[in-house]
């Protein structure tokens, strides 16, 4: 009986975090006016939106894709952009960057990358002046520009690479997805 009992509340437990709601399913609604943060802020979110989907569905035979022995596989490129992403959140927070990742499934990876982009965002949004965030390495910073042509644009190459590998691996990019809209039909 207690066999059962574990299964049913693991699988209870399966089924409820398959069902949360993720950030970036839709694009949030556009801020009404233009300004550095509002800006810099729609950035991260058409990069969270590309992540969702370009995430979405993934099995681990896409997780394992790797085009070549000298290429990363799916799931090593997602750590990257995880990584990415903590650098994006820490410029925000103001927070020096080297901190180590703790050990995660991809389904916690996936929902962290989502949730770091979700907040550095909102940060940004709100921000009335973004020359503030700066990216720390130890006892170097570097200006939020860097951040823009750094992390934020390579984080969007790679989730470029996913897309493309999930293809690859014989798992396309979710129908009805609309990068331009933010939306999916």
């Amino acid at each position: 009986m207690k066999k059962y009992f574990l299964f049913f509340l693991i699988f209870y437990t399966c089924l409820i975090l398959s069902q949360e709601k993720l950030p970036y399913y839709e694009i949030p609604e556009a801020p009404k006016e233009f300004t550095p943060g509002t800006t810099a802020s729609r950035m991260v979110d058409g990069l969270g939106f590309r992540y969702y989907w370009a995430t979405e569905g993934l099995t681990e035979k896409d997780l394992a894709f790797q085009p070549n022995a000298e290429a990363r596989t799916t799931l090593a490129t997602i750590d990257h952009i995880l990584g990415l992403s903590q650098v994006i959140l820490n410029a925000t927070l103001k927070v020096a960057n080297g901190a180590k990742q703790p050990k995660m499934s991809f389904a916690e990876k996936r929902k962290k990358t989502l949730e770091n982009l979700q907040q550095a965002s909102k940060i940004l949004k709100e921000s009335k002046d973004i020359s503030q965030y700066k990216m720390i390495f130890g006892k170097t910073e570097f200006p939020f520009w860097n951040a823009i042509n750094g992390p934020i644009a390579d984080a969007i190459w790679h989730v470029g690479q996913v897309v493309s590998f999930r293809r690859s691996s014989g798992n396309p990019f979710p129908k009805g997805v609309s990068v331009l809209r933010g939306k999916k039909s």
